[in-house]
């Protein structure tokens, strides 16, 4: 991908891992220069505990040609949130896209109704996964609209038309994420007037870090994991949404898409973009398709 991006700021908030440092990375190669914010340094894990931290991440983005600028940022607290947005004002005057892709839960509680799960660990997943975004959106967006033409994608699982026909795996979850597209429509509204645009935009089946050592296996073997979960062949990598965020930042008519519940996969059609093996997984038409009405696992068409 050609350095469009050059001289575009970019705030990642939660790209520690996962998806969030899928786009950091992508947007890291289009030239642009990405903040990446979350809990985990060098120093000092997050609750999640986990080997990846931001000052990784912020290397990615250096080595795929864009500058990579880690800060840790606990998102639930107002004042360092605050603080990072004023940081980006001090030093670069300007935002240009807000990913916020905060999300941070360790313990899922699946297949549980409301009054069976954990209630603590139930609104500390709403917490981690809803007011985040907000708090973000809240103190990063006067900085974004200063200048017409800033992007705005909140990070979820799921389409709206998806969630909107399934039960996503358990009470607190399902709100969760289904908050976060709601979110997404709702700043589209309160962006307009600002030559400004606001979407939500879902990963398919995501190979994280996480994902690959929940199955056991690595991204040079991870067919293998097929062979326990066979609809796992759907899978995509965290570049292939960063990609999808890279051509959605340099799309000129990206207000096109203002206020719309998109997938990497869909994406990928109108864009050309392909995952790191040249396929287009189409995760959430497959899974609709092919894996809810349970027929066997075949992803001919699908990627």
């Amino acid at each position: 991908m050609q350095a469009s991006l050059a001289g575009k700021i970019a705030l990642v908030a939660g790209g520690t891992r996962g998806a969030g440092r899928g786009i950091a990375v992508q947007l890291g190669a289009a030239g642009a220069t990405v903040y990446v914010t979350g809990r985990t340094t060098r120093e000092q894990p997050s609750e999640m505990n986990r080997p990846e931290t931001i000052e990784e991440t912020a290397q990615l983005v250096e080595e795929a040609g864009g500058h990579g600028i880690p800060v840790r940022v606990d998102h639930l607290v107002p004042d360092e949130v605050r603080d990072l947005v004023a940081r980006i004002d001090a030093e670069q005057g300007a935002l240009h896209i807000l990913v916020n892709d905060i999300w941070g839960a360790t313990t899922m509680e699946w297949d549980k109704s409301v009054w069976e799960s954990t209630l603590d660990i139930g609104l500390h997943m709403l917490r981690l996964g809803v007011d985040t975004h907000a708090i973000t959106s809240h103190f990063a967006l006067p900085l974004l609209i200063r200048q017409p033409g800033g992007l705005a994608i909140e990070v979820t699982d799921g389409t709206d038309e998806y969630n909107a026909q399934n039960y996503r795996a358990s009470f607190f979850y399902d709100l969760a994420k289904a908050a976060v597209n709601r979110m997404a429509f709702l700043l589209a509204h309160d962006l307009k007037p600002h030559g400004a645009t606001a979407l939500s935009l879902t990963p398919g089946w995501l190979r994280s870090e996480a994902m690959l050592d929940e199955f056991g296996v690595t991204e040079a073997n991870w067919r293998d994991a097929t062979g326990r979960i066979p609809h796992f062949a759907i899978s995509e990598t965290p570049s292939y949404v960063g990609r999808a965020v890279a051509a959605l930042a340099q799309d000129p008519e990206v207000s096109r898409w203002n206020g719309k519940s998109l997938s990497s996969g869909e994406l990928a059609k109108v864009y050309g973009f392909t995952d790191l093996d040249g396929s287009q997984p189409d995760a959430w038409r497959y899974m609709r398709e092919v894996q809810d009405p349970d027929n066997p696992a075949d992803t001919t068409g699908y990627r």
